[in-house]
C-alpha cells in the first residue's frame, strides 16, 4: 500500500532516487528515463480523457482508465529490476492477461474501421490529436526500455516489453476510432506539396 504523507522527502536533492528494489541510482540512469516516459505516456492519456468523456466515446474512455492504472503497474515492474531473485515482497509485473485484453481491444475497435490506404497523419478530434502523441511518447518509451535491457546487467520482465509495444499499436487505432467517429482520417498524401 502506497501511503505519502510528505510530498518531499529531500532524499533527490542530489540528482539520485531510489527503485523499488531500494537500490540507489542517479535521476538519468535509463531505468528512471524508461519509466519516467511511460508516466509521461499516462499523464497525455489523462488529456485524451478530457475529450472522451461524452457518451458517443464511453466504450473508449472506460479502456483508457483501465490503460491508465495499468500504466502504473508497468512503471511498478520496471522499477523493480526483474532478477530473478527472491525478494521479501511479491513484486507487480505485467501479466499476459493485460496484454491480451489490449489485443482484444484493438480488434474490437479496429474491425469498425476502413482499411488504411496511405499512411494517417496525426491530428482530427482532439482526442485523436492527443492519443497520437501519447502513441508517439509510448514508443518512445518502448525504445528506451529496449535499450535498457540491452545493457548487461540490467534486467526487463517479458510482459514490461511485451505491454508497452501493444499500448501503442492501441493509441494508434483508438486514434483511428476516435476520427472515424467525427471527421475521420487525415492521410498522408506523398509527394502532395511538391
Amino acid at each position: 500500500m502506497v501511503v505519502l504523507n510528505r510530498i518531499y522527502t529531500r532524499t533527490g536533492d542530489k540528482g539520485d532516487t531510489a527503485l523499488g528494489s531500494g537500490a540507489r541510482v542517479s535521476k538519468a540512469h535509463l531505468r528512471i528515463q524508461a519509466y519516467g516516459t511511460v508516466d509521461e505516456t499516462n499523464a497525455v492519456l489523462g488529456i485524451v480523457r478530457l475529450h472522451t468523456s461524452t457518451e458517443a466515446f464511453a466504450r473508449l474512455d472506460a479502456m483508457l482508465a483501465r490503460i491508465q492504472n495499468e500504466l502504473f503497474d508497468l512503471g511498478a515492474d520496471l522499477c523493480v529490476p526483474d532478477t530473478g531473485e527472491k525478494l521479501s515482497y511479491e513484486p507487480l509485473r505485467i501479466l499476459p492477461q493485460q496484454v491480451d485484453r489490449l489485443e482484444s481491444e484493438i480488434d474490437d475497435l479496429n474491425q469498425d474501421l476502413a482499411p488504411l490506404r496511405s499512411f494517417v497523419l496525426p491530428g482530427g478530434h482532439v482526442a485523436a490529436a492527443h492519443l497520437h502523441l501519447a502513441r508517439t511518447i509510448c514508443r518512445r518509451a518502448e525504445r528506451l526500455i529496449v535499450e535498457l535491457k540491452s545493457h548487461k546487467g540490467e534486467h526487463v520482465s517479458e510482459g514490461a516489453l511485451t505491454y508497452i509495444n501493444r499500448l501503442s499499436d492501441f493509441l494508434f487505432v483508438a486514434s483511428r476510432w476516435a476520427n472515424a467517429k467525427t471527421s475521420g482520417d487525415i492521410l498522408w498524401v506523398p509527394g502532395k506539396t511538391r
